[in-house]
């Protein structure tokens, strides 16, 4: 039995993507076996805010008209977005992930909103489809998911008409696609196998350099990056050789190895200057990284 609703609010007791204010935004709803769909049309040019938590269940994105003059987009495990722009795009969010965000729009959304639930019998006989790890992706595009998506879209709006069983084929042939799409490597993947692109990697090193005494955080650095700090910290490694942590440990002795050759401040005033709040954590670290004190550093250049 098809649900519908046309109203500012979804059916009652529905995880959908919820708008801020509700208002700004109109739907309608269908409530199959394995999908729960909400088209989803905006009503106004208002700044509003969108947040779908994380929940059991797989939210697939189909957006046919979507622009803003400012905001951006996050999805868990992803950078964050501030494309102007994303029409006839897709976006997959898996279970357990969040998605939020915030846009002053450009133009009047025209979304629909695709809710799998992966424990539905109909998926898990043939495609174990709850024993998948799905990858999050934003702003994509498929040919072949995206048509489907859209003749779901039209059932919603067609719903007067009993294609109870065209409905489940397309479902299932959503899901095999899905399926299709998260086996093949992503260009977000390979680009974090990669490492960092290269105005990255001098943004970063900059920003540490220029940052030494401060307390610098992963979580920090990551925004700097535009990247979660899981993604970021993987990638970090792979661009520099290690983690964050110890490439900032690095760089602080060996600006403290130049100020000891100046000779101009003591071994506690360096410690200080490099961001060590005690001459033993900089002794120590000192240690570690060269095999000597810092004073015995000193006097190694006499």
């Amino acid at each position: 039995m098809v649900e519908q609703s046309k109203s500012s609010n979804p059916v009652t007791g529905v995880p959908f993507v919820a708008f801020a204010p509700r208002s700004i935004v109109q739907h309608q709803i269908a409530d199959w076996d394995i999908i729960r769909a909400d088209n989803i049309e905006g009503v106004r040019h208002e700044t509003f805010d969108y947040e779908f938590k994380a929940s059991p269940g797989h939210l697939l994105i189909a957006s046919e008209r979507a622009e803003r003059y400012d905001g951006e987009t996050l999805v868990d495990g992803l950078p964050r977005s501030h494309v102007r722009a994303w029409n006839q795009r897709l976006t997959f969010v898996p279970a357990g992930t969040r998605f939020y965000g915030w846009q002053k729009p450009r133009a009047l959304s025209r979304v629909t909103f695709l809710y799998f639930d992966p424990r539905s019998s109909l998926l898990q006989s043939e495609l174990r489809f709850a024993e998948t790890e799905f990858r999050p992706r934003l702003f994509f595009f498929d040919r072949d998911v995206w048509e489907t998506a859209l003749k779901l879209k039209a059932q919603v709006e067609n719903s007067a008409q009993n294609q109870s069983a065209y409905v489940e084929a397309l479902s299932i042939a959503l899901a095999y696609e899905l399926m299709r799409m998260n086996e093949s490597v992503s260009p977000l993947v390979l680009r974090f196998h990669g490492g960092l692109p290269s105005w990255q990697r001098k943004k970063l090193a900059q920003y540490i350099d220029e940052h030494l005494a401060e307390d610098i955080s992963l979580s920090s650095l990551a925004e700097l990056a535009q990247l979660s700090p899981f993604h970021f910290s993987r990638a970090f490694k792979e661009s520099f050789g290690m983690p964050p942590h110890r490439y900032l440990t690095s760089q602080r002795i060996e600006r403290a190895k130049a100020l000891l050759a100046e000779r101009k401040l003591s071994v506690t005033e360096i410690g200080l200057d490099v961001g060590f709040s005690e001459t033993s954590s900089f002794t120590s670290a000192f240690r570690k990284v060269t095999g000597e004190t810092p004073t015995d550093y000193r006097r190694s250049l006499a």
